[in-house]
């Protein structure tokens, strides 16, 4: 008997004991700070680690697809009409994007590299071939129009020369040569007089096999959160393009990593050479991607918007275009290109209104982001940008005609990337494992109550001893 009570009275004693210690840990923290300083050691760019391996050669899958804006009513455009375009695509290609000529350097601080891209037709995965013909704007030919409108004889000479090879404001070629490039005439013959021109045009001429300069990152050796961070682009800390020292900032990644322990008031930021600038990303929703968590951030409106904070970012200084343009012609050789998102996305109702055959929507044309926050690997990513040239009525060349002024796109592409299978399971067992690490207090909290039932429930069974004889005697006789 005795021997059964002591157990029942240590029952309450473990419920109590396992209740403060769960309730102690709970407060305090321990077991999250215990895991996130394990992360933080565990994610550096350290040569030979998995972390390493996947930042050098990503294994999810990345997929560029185009899509372009064939003209259907070319005449028209040059009486002064709405310019009508079709959108045509995608045109699918594999990106293969490896980390080369690793070097680490400044005891382990910081790693130098280029990052090489590589194109791949995916047929099986296109609206059609490389040999589609896209009726769209001649951008050489535009681009010359521009430099030379304020040299009289000179344009009226470039003008003449057109005329008589009948090149105009518009011209019709396949997707591979519009992407990749081809041998433009009116180029070729201005190389005559100026033997440094390149004569051959492409929107992405040169960026098949190549890569963009030479990145220095930071390792996250000394602070989580500069893993990957870009120190140095092209042994560059800022840009020189713009007009004010906040916009030629080089601020965060590339945009294929990101520190972990990521929290819903991060500000993620990135420099993107394509659009020859930094921007940001902030949080939105939490989302869920081949069953594991994680939080998407996307560029706000603010990022394009006209505004005070943007005004470095207008070319010539002073000439701003509306919220959702980039001009980018300063790091384009001076060609009229303007970025934006796809179907001018958030951009002035006014950009939409000009061309026909816009119809922006979020889920199709909207950048996204979706990163695990304890790791901050990229689950899922949608990088979208639209490229347009600025076109106007020029006197000194009648190929402008009566054009409208008006931001007149060519392309959008959506450069894509979804985790792999291999790396899903991987991810799943440290998310699971940091799942039941977190949870240790409210599973020491859970047992303290089942042992206080249980220790309740057999104190109420504890028989109720019996009086004796003398207690059963009444006090006064």
């Amino acid at each position: 008997m005795l021997l059964k009570s002591c157990c029942i009275y240590s029952t309450g004693v473990i419920s109590v004991l396992l209740l403060i210690a769960g309730i102690t840990l709970l407060l305090s923290q321990v077991f999250p700070d215990f895991l996130h300083l394990m992360i933080k050691k565990e994610i550096v760019l350290r040569n030979g680690t998995d972390v390493f391996k996947a930042w050098e050669n990503p294994p999810p899958p990345v997929y560029m697809q185009f899509y372009f804006f064939n003209v259907t009513n070319p005449l028209e455009v040059l009486d002064g009409e709405r310019p009508a375009v079709l959108e045509i695509g995608p045109y699918t290609y594999r990106e293969y994007r490896p980390m080369e000529q690793v070097n680490f350097f400044d005891n382990g601080t910081k790693v130098a590299a280029v990052n090489t891209k590589t194109y791949i037709f995916q047929a099986n995965m296109s609206r059609g071939p490389e040999t589609d013909i896209i009726r769209t704007v001649n951008i050489p030919a535009l681009t010359v129009m521009e430099k030379l409108k304020d040299h009289q004889i000179i344009a009226s000479a470039i003008s003449a020369y057109m005329r008589s090879k009948g090149e105009g404001l518009f011209t019709s070629h396949t997707v591979g040569e519009l992407l990749w490039g081809y041998e433009d005439g009116l180029l070729k013959a201005l190389k005559l007089f100026q033997p440094d021109l390149d004569d051959v045009f492409g929107l992405f001429y040169k960026n098949n096999g190549t890569d963009d300069g030479q990145y220095v990152f930071l390792t996250g050796q000394q602070d989580f959160k500069d893993f990957a961070r870009i120190d140095t682009w092209n042994e560059q800390r800022a840009l020189d393009w713009w007009s004010t020292d906040e916009c030629n900032m080089i601020n965060g990644t590339n945009g294929a990593s990101f520190h972990p322990i990521i929290s819903k008031n991060d500000t993620l930021y990135m420099f993107s050479s394509d659009l020859c600038r930094s921007l940001y990303a902030e949080f939105v929703e939490e989302v869920t991607v081949k069953g594991l968590p994680a939080y998407r951030f996307v560029p706000p409106a603010e990022v394009f918007a006209n505004t005070t904070a943007n005004a470095g970012f207008c070319v010539p200084p002073g000439n701003c275009l509306g919220s959702g343009l980039l001009n980018v012609s300063s790091c384009k050789q001076g060609a009229p290109i303007i970025m934006s998102s796809p179907h001018f996305y958030q951009a002035d109702e006014k950009y939409v209104g000009d061309v026909f055959g816009m119809f922006p929507n979020k889920e199709e044309h909207q950048t996204v982001i979706d990163i695990n926050p304890l790791t901050g690997i990229v689950l899922e990513a949608a990088k979208r940008l639209q490229i347009n040239v600025f076109v106007e009525k020029i006197l000194q060349f009648s190929q402008t005609g009566n054009v409208r002024t008006v931001v007149f796109p060519v392309l959008y592409l959506n450069e894509s990337a979804l985790i792999d299978d291999v790396s899903v399971k991987k991810l799943q067992v440290v998310v699971t494992e940091s799942e039941i690490v977190v949870n240790i207090p409210f599973i020491l909290i859970g047992l303290g109550i089942l042992l206080g039932a249980v220790f309740m429930g057999l104190m109420c069974r504890q028989p109720i001893p019996e009086s004796t004889v003398a207690e059963r005697q009444p006090l006064l006789r």
